[in-house]
């Protein structure tokens, strides 16, 4: 008798002229279609036969969302329903405006974020006069700033090689164009600025009298145990034929046991790394399923039907073992974080709570999965902060395909093999910038994103850019 699925308890040119014309030959990203009406997407950029072109509302699932997160957002983020869904779609399409600006600025790019109750309006920063009216023109909002996103973050590259427990968070602030860095003790980042030679004019110094850390020994509901401790499951994935999920690092090492939720035998870590990262993922034994849902409120499944990244400033929920299902938005990402056990880099900030035992569970946004519960500090009935790994990093590092609704690849070619037509495959991992051929054409990843079939690059503009 089969045991009960594993489930998830868990950015023109330089030339203004020519980014604008690259703009307009783009297929537009327009304002969210209306709730009632959502854009049914048309079809263009190829021959190829396939699935219609989408807009990223339709392709991220926007319009999808189901009751569940619609419930708490409407808690956490005080939407009505309606609220809820048109802040999913502008998300959504800002989040590939903001991809398909960004190809242009190169180093001049400072970062891209929304804002508003219902996310409607996009911010593109760039330190390049020349580029402001450009992106005027693809529907964001336009700022100069001194810094570039490039610049800030090797300022912080370079405190992340000495920061000690004191100055235990350090991430880039788009919105304020500066480097932040949190401190326990009066003088410590004044210390690390000395020792490091980065200059104090870039760094926001930011007082803080709780230090994160990570979230794995508290009992909760649908969790899974390890020794003497409790973790919640990230998202389930596979790996060939093996079923498992991805978690955090920080819950176990290679050849560590688990028990589900149910104290049943459940699998074994297969790798993990901790700290650096705080990525893992555990493969299940044949009595465990992987199925494409996150535990929602009240236990109710949420669907996952894809792993693009969200922007800053996007609505983000959370599921864990012990608080359950819980809501906020992403402050930053490539954020550093320094907890007694070492430093792990590449996370994303999010005033998300979580409490001890949520470790490892999910992150979603709308339909899109985002990463797994690192650690953070404060708790759920006064608030928090939270960090969460992403999981795009997790599925490439271990060639893991995170396990969706409506995604059946079929037979298809082999492993290793390309899809026909060129290089693209499905279930590769693609990161903002990379290359592929398909159909006789190339294309220029804009969000980084697993590749499933139905999103072959001619019919998704919102991930794929021709060139």
């Amino acid at each position: 008798m089969l045991r009960r699925s594993v489930r998830t308890a868990g950015t023109v040119l330089a030339a203004a002229g020519l980014a604008l014309a690259a703009l307009q030959a783009a297929p537009a990203t327009a304002a969210a279609p209306t709730a009632a009406s959502p854009a049914a997407g048309t079809a263009g950029g190829s021959a190829s036969a396939g699935p219609a072109v989408r807009t990223a509302s339709d392709t991220l699932g926007a319009y999808a969302a189901p009751p569940e997160l619609l419930q708490a957002m409407s808690r956490d983020l005080g939407l009505n329903r309606a609220q809820a869904l048109s802040r999913l779609a502008h998300e959504a399409e800002a989040g590939a405006t903001a991809a398909r600006v960004r190809q242009g600025l190169g180093d001049a790019f400072a970062g891209a974020w929304v804002d508003g109750p219902e996310s409607a309006t996009l911010t593109v920063a760039t330190t390049r006069a020349a580029d402001l009216p450009a992106i005027r023109a693809a529907g964001a909002r336009a700022l100069l700033v001194p810094h570039g996103l490039t610049a800030l973050e090797r300022a912080k590259d370079t405190l992340d090689r000495s920061a000690g427990a004191d100055a235990p968070v350090r991430y880039v602030d788009v919105r304020t164009n500066r480097l932040v860095v949190e401190e326990t003790r009066p003088g410590a980042v004044a210390r690390l600025l000395a020792a490091t030679g980065v200059p104090r004019g870039l760094v926001t110094v930011v007082r803080t009298a709780q230090a994160p850390r990570p979230l794995y020994d508290i009992r909760g509901g649908d969790a899974y145990y390890m020794g003497g401790g409790r973790c919640s499951v990230g998202f389930p994935v596979t790996r060939g034929t093996t079923q498992g999920f991805a978690t955090a690092g920080h819950c176990g090492r290679a050849g560590t046991t688990t028990t589900g939720f149910n104290q049943v035998a459940q699998g074994t870590f297969q790798a993990s790394v901790f700290p650096g990262n705080d990525m893992a993922w555990v493969a299940t034994n044949t009595n465990w399923t992987a199925t494409p849902y996150v535990k929602g409120s009240g236990g109710a499944n949420v669907q996952v039907t894809g792993s693009v990244l969200q922007p800053v400033g996007a609505s983000v929920c959370r599921s864990g073992s012990t608080t359950g299902w819980h809501c906020g938005t992403i402050q930053q990402h490539n954020t550093s974080v320094t907890y007694p056990e070492g430093t792990i880099s590449g996370v994303t900030r999010t005033t998300v709570c979580a409490e001890p035992g949520d470790s490892g569970g999910s992150y979603i946004s709308g339909s899109q999965a985002q990463g797994v519960t690192s650690g953070g500090s404060g708790n759920c009935s006064s608030g928090g902060t939270t960090f969460f790994q992403p999981l795009n990093p997790i599925l490439q590092n271990y060639g893991l395909t995170l396990k969706t609704t409506g995604s059946d690849p079929g037979p298809g070619p082999g492993p290793g093999e390309p899809e026909p037509g060129g290089t693209w495959k499905a279930g590769t991992v693609y990161a903002a910038g990379d290359v592929v051929t398909y159909g006789g054409a190339s294309y220029r990843c804009l969000q980084g994103h697993q590749a499933q079939t139905g999103w072959e690059p001619p019919n998704v503009p919102a991930l794929w850019q021709r060139v």
